[in-house]
């Protein structure tokens, strides 16, 4: 399939020529790289169909999804946002369910199955719709200032199988920005255990600790990376387990359809027989993924620059956000620098009950979050348009994403409540600069 043929089916305002992306490929990728790394990009913009058409490059979409394609959720390879006004769709963010059984384990949701899909095929009952509202939260800064924070509030309407009942456990995920993430599966395992401290032997109040999860490959366990809850152990599967929730396409990873068995239309509709993402896609999608480079810091310079830096490392933010992470060159194509400053420890934390979702993922339980990468914050607004941050959007801006942090945060959120005016604008200069 050429990239000219996906061309026909892409997302209209950030097809290939869009130069306006939140990533670009590694500079030093060449050749056939560079054409795998092409042809994935040209998959990742693609609209997948539900039935084949001339030059439809994915084919298989539903019979229940979310999005259909990557770019999406993923805008210019970005970070989604929740519904900006009263009345718009969750077009850009999920909600992920499941529920606790009697002897404590937690399973998909027996009826709505791992993620409501608001959207359907023709012939097959879409899941149902969600909607998110919000209760202010409000505060008071050292000096006086006050603050209001927004906490959201999720509803459902529409849906085909009955309530969701009681028990289940619901989290709101926006997709984050997709830059870099080769670079991140480069960082050894061993690296990111040697800043695991999972009983707080040093007693600094900060005990991150690694996510284990299966590998569906090998059904062996690996260190967890990818993801808000490091749920996902490589890029191919994170690709892979995105196209079958969010898009309903079938892989040699995920074989079956999310169509829980009162779903008998889904059932009926499911596509049967080969992959419907085959291993040749799947290969140019983890191809894109990885050749992505880091984005790029814009601008250390100036006093609040270096100022907010000092300050992010002395109210303890760099413990968790560590600055930079040495890489396993060989892992990689090219000419891979020593280390890369992403600003993760890529461990899991507990964040405090304000930011609880209560569903377990993998070792994470409902409390923990891997800690996000911090690269590329400044670059959100004149990309993608908004600057809604933390797993679900709620933060309007990154001055109430700190504000958010608890539980092992608590401290350094702490530090920058009770600092001057002056030293939370300076703070705030350096992440932007990001």
């Amino acid at each position: 399939m050429s990239i000219a043929l996906l061309a026909l089916h892409a997302f209209d305002s950030f097809g290939a020529e869009n130069h306006r992306r939140f990533g670009a490929p590694r500079a030093d990728l060449r050749g056939a790289e560079r054409e795998r790394i092409e042809l994935g990009r040209a998959l990742f913009d693609t609209r997948a169909l539900a039935k084949s058409e001339p030059g439809a490059a994915l084919v298989g979409l539903g019979p229940v999804y979310n999005m259909e394609g990557c770019g999406g959720c993923h805008i210019r390879d970005g970070r989604g946002r929740p519904p900006l006004v009263q009345g718009e769709a969750l077009r850009q963010m999920v909600v992920r369910l499941s529920v606790r059984m009697p002897d404590g384990a937690v399973m998909a949701h027996p009826v709505y199955g791992t993620q409501l899909n608001d959207q359907a095929i023709e012939g097959v009952p879409a899941e149902g719709q969600a909607f998110v509202e919000y209760s202010a939260v409000t505060g008071r800064y050292g000096d006086g200032t006050p603050y209001e924070l927004a906490r959201p509030h999720y509803g459902f309407f529409e849906l085909a199988f009955g309530r969701l009942g009681d028990e289940v456990l619901i989290s709101a995920r926006v997709p984050p920005h997709v830059v870099g993430l080769g670079l991140i599966e480069a960082v050894s395992d061993g690296v990111i255990l040697a800043l695991a401290d999972e009983d707080d032997a040093d007693g600094d109040g900060i005990s991150g600790r690694p996510n284990r999860v299966t590998d569906v490959a090998t059904g062996r366990l690996r260190l967890g990376r990818f993801g808000w809850k490091a749920s996902q152990p490589t890029l191919r599967q994170q690709s892979a387990e995105a196209a079958r929730t969010d898009m309903g396409l079938t892989s040699t990873l995920y074989a079956h359809e999310d169509c829980a068995p009162m779903q008998r239309a889904c059932a009926a509709s499911s596509g049967q027989g080969r992959p419907e993402l085959g291993d040749a896609a799947l290969d140019a999608l983890e191809a894109y993924l990885k050749g992505l480079g880091a984005p790029l810091s814009r601008g250390s310079a100036g006093a609040g620059v270096a100022t907010g830096q000092g300050l992010f490392a002395d109210y303890g933010c760099a413990r968790c956000h560590v600055p930079s992470l040495k890489l396993e060159r060989a892992a990689l194509p090219g000419a891979v620098p020593a280390a890369i400053a992403v600003y993760s420890d890529l461990l899991l934390h507990d964040m405090g009950e304000g930011l609880a979702d209560h569903r377990p993922d993998g070792l994470a339980n409902g409390s923990e979050w891997r800690t996000a990468p911090l690269w590329g914050l400044g670059l959100t607004e004149p990309i993608n348009g908004h600057t809604r941050f933390l797993h679900d959007g709620r933060a309007r801006n990154l001055e109430e994403a700190i504000l958010w942090h608890g539980g092992e945060a608590e401290p350094a959120k702490e530090r920058f409540r009770l600092a001057p005016a002056d030293d939370r604008a300076a703070l705030l200069t350096f992440l932007n600069s990001l």
